[in-house]
């Protein structure tokens, strides 16, 4: 009787184990991405927040940004957990000019 009750509880533990592998640490990583993303915003970032506004960083404090969209230009202010994902950086833009750059160079 014992022994099938310690079976039956290693299963447990064995697939709260598969749990955690499957589900907790996936999510922990990208909690940390996410927060590593929020963390290098910096102005002219071109972002899209959770509610679908597509924009570009004008001022980011310690808790807001201020995001500028559309063709009027008008600027609104969000909390940055609002930002959903970062569409291009700053220095992706300048990557792609010194590529360009050295293309030129090339031919």
């Amino acid at each position: 009787m014992p022994s099938e009750l310690l079976v039956q509880l290693l299963i447990i533990v064995a697939m709260m184990g598969i749990f955690y592998a499957i589900v907790l640490i996936p999510e922990r990583k990208r909690k940390k991405k996410y927060k590593e993303t929020l963390d290098s915003l910096s102005v002219n970032d071109k972002v899209v927040t959770r509610g679908g506004l597509v924009g570009k960083v004008i001022n980011v404090t310690e808790d807001e940004v201020v995001l500028e969209s559309g063709p009027d230009r008008v600027r609104l202010r969000f909390t940055k957990q609002a930002i959903s994902t970062v569409v291009s950086k700053k220095e992706d833009k300048e990557t792609k000019k010194e590529d360009k750059e050295a293309k030129k160079e090339d031919k």
